[in-house]
């Protein structure tokens, strides 16, 4: 019951933003409220699977590109593009989990990165369809008819987030509290022990892995929206090193930790990209400082100070 208090204070806490922002910080934090959806879905494999991927852009960037390229070429409604944009990370999701969760550790953590890149590569050279490294622009923000206000607006478009990150965090927490999320725990603690008692394993963390493809790619199409834009960096590896580094700073296997650690990493990002091109060199440095310094992230810093204090 706490948390679910917690919960209620922390998104009425966002609710109020928007009143004591400017429109540019408003545009920032909802860029947050997305990454952390991003960052939260990667979680379901790192925390609670320890199976860190550098190919879950993938299904953040095939959602985004879905919604460009058909909000622009074909100009479907938001009611269609969105469902079908989701339904393509599951199939997606779907694919990739055939081939990678065979294995573990290192051969995992690479075969993902490839299937990963191998669709930058196709979005890069298909020109014709996603133009290439130009990107796709010029994608507008739905026109949901039945609300009052346009989603053209910076703050009505981050209470729209605001309620899609209110939706994912509460399924997610739901998930990974249920039977099905404590077999998923037990089977990231002892896989052999839980094939010896009956279950099929592969079919859980298969499961698994399709549900964090779809609320990855919930994110891109938030962000494809909030951008107007999309290019092969929705694919690229960057974005995937930035969701793990979010996932363990902010600390695996707790959700809550994936929020912090995407509010300090975009932030953090919008500081130092003021100042110099090298952001990807900063990114690297503060994953090796992270993982020498909090190898449980903020929240297992915290935890652990909190019985000296």
């Amino acid at each position: 019951m706490k948390r679910w208090i917690g919960l209620v204070i922390l998104i009425l806490l966002f609710g109020i933003v928007p009143q004591v922002l400017t429109r540019y910080g408003i545009i920032l934090f909802t860029k947050i409220l997305i990454f952390a959806i991003f960052a939260m879905s990667l979680d379901l494999l790192v925390g609670y699977m320890k199976l860190p991927s550098l190919g879950h852009g993938a299904f953040f960037g095939v959602a985004s590109y879905f919604v460009g390229i058909f909000s622009t070429k074909v100009q479907n409604s938001f009611w269609l593009n969105f469902p079908l944009a989701l339904i393509l990370a599951v199939v997606v999701a779907a694919i990739f989990g055939l081939l990678v969760l065979r294995t573990r550790g290192a051969y995992f953590f690479m075969i993902s990165l490839a299937l990963s890149q191998m669709l930058w590569g196709i979005v890069f050279s298909w020109r014709f369809l996603t133009r290439g490294d130009d990107g796709i622009p010029g994608i507008s923000r739905p026109d949901l008819g039945f609300l009052p206000w346009s989603l053209q607006d910076p703050i009505s478009y981050f209470y729209f987030v605001l309620f899609f990150f209110a939706i994912a965090f509460i399924l997610m927490y739901v998930m990974v509290h249920s039977p099905f999320g404590h077999t998923i725990s037990a089977i990231r603690e002892s896989e052999l022990r839980m094939r010896t008692l009956g279950y099929n394993t592969w079919l859980h963390k298969y499961v698994w892995f399709i549900i964090s493809g779809v609320f990855a790619g919930l994110a891109g199409v938030l962000s494809v929206y909030l951008n107007g834009f999309v290019s092969p960096a929705s694919l690229n590896v960057g974005l995937s090193a930035e969701a793990l580094l979010m996932v363990l700073l902010g600390g695996p296997g707790t959700l809550i930790g994936p929020v912090i650690g995407a509010g300090s990493l975009v932030l953090l990002e919008n500081i130092v990209s003021a100042y110099t091109g090298r952001w990807l060199l900063v990114l690297g440095i503060i994953f090796v400082v992270v993982r020498m310094t909090t190898p449980r992230g903020i929240l297992g810093l915290i935890n652990r100070l909190e019985p000296k204090r």
